[in-house]
């Protein structure tokens, strides 16, 4: 007996190489093809490592500032209704974490940075947060005692660096603060760190629990290794064409074609509406 397999309610799309073509636009038949899975009641959540700030011009350009969607910013750590900007869920890192990672950082000579409101703190100067500056767009500010500003609490606190060695300073914070934090490595030059347990496929959970949907009526669309959880839980977890060959290896699907080639509209148009 052929199996049947429940209707899809709910989509979810990381932003950055996925949603987003190359130059950070999203083509009219990407946009048509999301529009009409609304139309047919699916619930559009956007699931991107951006802080809220970053993500809000794409929430516009979908319109899913005037109808319900959800915005996951921070890899999970905070979750919004994208109509109305309430937060319906946020997992800040604990103080004392916080200073462990300063003291730890520092002690490997590593500089620090985090978002917030649209700028970007940092530690010191380097050639790496020039890089995220370039971007985001996001003005660099240096804070002279960084450590007493993230003491009163972060949603994110990011460590750049050379790629070569970056996993020294990540296997050392692994085994003094494992227990407390999730790790992610979303670009090469740059460790993301977060409260533990906090991570895309985590929220997008809190967000089925919302709408009392299950994960096999979600799908979720991804490229790297911080889309993972979210592909591992959904129902239907899909890599992109161009993906990390590894978040290929664990998705349920491929696609055909990559961000700059619509590849999104091709996933919701094949499965959505075939």
């Amino acid at each position: 007996m052929e199996t049947i397999e429940p209707k899809l309610r709910v989509l979810a799309l990381d932003l950055d190489d996925t949603l987003l073509r190359s130059d950070l636009s999203i083509s009219h038949r990407t946009r048509h093809a999301i529009r009409r899975a609304e139309k047919a009641g699916v619930i559009v959540v956007l699931a991107s490592g951006r802080i809220p700030e970053a993500m809000e011009h794409v929430s516009r350009l979908l319109g899913l500032n005037k109808r319900l969607g959800y915005l996951i910013s921070n890899n999970g750590a905070l979750i919004k209704e994208s109509h109305t900007g309430v937060i319906v869920h946020e997992a800040k890192l604990d103080r004392d974490t916080l200073l462990a990672i300063c003291d730890l950082a520092d002690a490997e000579d590593f500089p620090l940075q985090m978002y917030e409101d649209q700028i970007m703190y940092v530690s010191r100067q380097n050639e790496y947060t020039g890089i995220d500056e370039r971007l985001t767009g996001f003005r660099q500010v240096v804070v002279e005692n960084f450590r007493a500003m993230v003491g009163e609490g972060c949603y994110k606190l990011l460590i750049p660096g050379d790629p070569t060695n970056l996993s020294n300073v990540k296997e050392i914070i692994k085994t003094y603060l494992g227990a407390k934090i999730t790790i992610f490595s979303r670009r090469p030059y740059s460790l993301e760190l977060m409260s533990k347990g906090t991570d895309k496929g985590s929220a997008l959970a809190k967000v089925a629990e919302i709408q009392k949907i299950s994960a096999a009526e979600a799908m979720a669309i991804g490229d790297s290794m911080n889309d993972e959880a979210m592909i591992r839980w959904a129902g239907i977890g899909v890599a992109m064409a161009n993906s990390d060959e590894q978040i290929k290896s664990i998705a349920r699907l491929v696609t055909s074609h990559t961000n700059d080639e619509d590849g999104v509209a091709e996933v919701i148009d094949k499965y959505f509406f075939a």
